[in-house]
């Protein structure tokens, strides 16, 4: 196909789904939702965007997580994906937390961890993480004793 003939399908194509998003939408569609920083619920360090994350099902979930906070090592049923909003988050793979083998996730980081890998976090300074992945998000800890369910009163 010759460049001017090209273009004018690449036109085409454009024009065409132009026209297909202005389409009338079904009565059953439901509406977009969009969150500014101004607009997020937030209870207590989390808020979730979509759905529940305690829940089978599409999530996604903001955590505020305090300076120096420690995640030990534990793993997910279910794929991970984290984005760093905001801050530096620290992260390493293994069975025993060291920080000497952490990488460094500054603002706008992604890393996605896949069901069954054994990780383990930290932050440096008030950090701001977005987990998203499929419901229930569920942590099983390699040493169970790291359990916050263990330490309740």
């Amino acid at each position: 196909m010759k460049s001017g003939m090209r273009s004018f399908v690449s036109v085409l194509l454009f024009i065409a789904c132009v026209c297909l998003a202005q389409a009338p939408q079904s009565k059953d569609v439901v509406p977009a939702k969009i969150f500014t920083p101004s607009t997020i619920s937030w209870s207590e360090d989390m808020a979730a965007l979509l759905g529940d994350p305690a829940k089978p099902g599409p999530f996604v979930l903001r955590i505020k997580m305090p300076d120096a906070v420690v995640i030990p090592p534990h793993w997910h049923p279910e794929d991970e994906n984290i984005t760093v909003i905001d801050g530096v988050f620290l992260m390493g793979m293994g069975d025993k937390f060291d920080r000497s083998i952490m990488k460094e996730m500054p603002t706008g980081s992604f890393a996605t961890t896949p069901k069954g890998m054994h990780h383990f976090v930290s932050c440096r300074g008030g950090t701001i993480v977005q987990l998203h992945g499929m419901g229930p998000l569920v942590f099983k800890w390699v040493n169970p004793e790291d359990d916050p369910e263990r330490k309740k009163p």
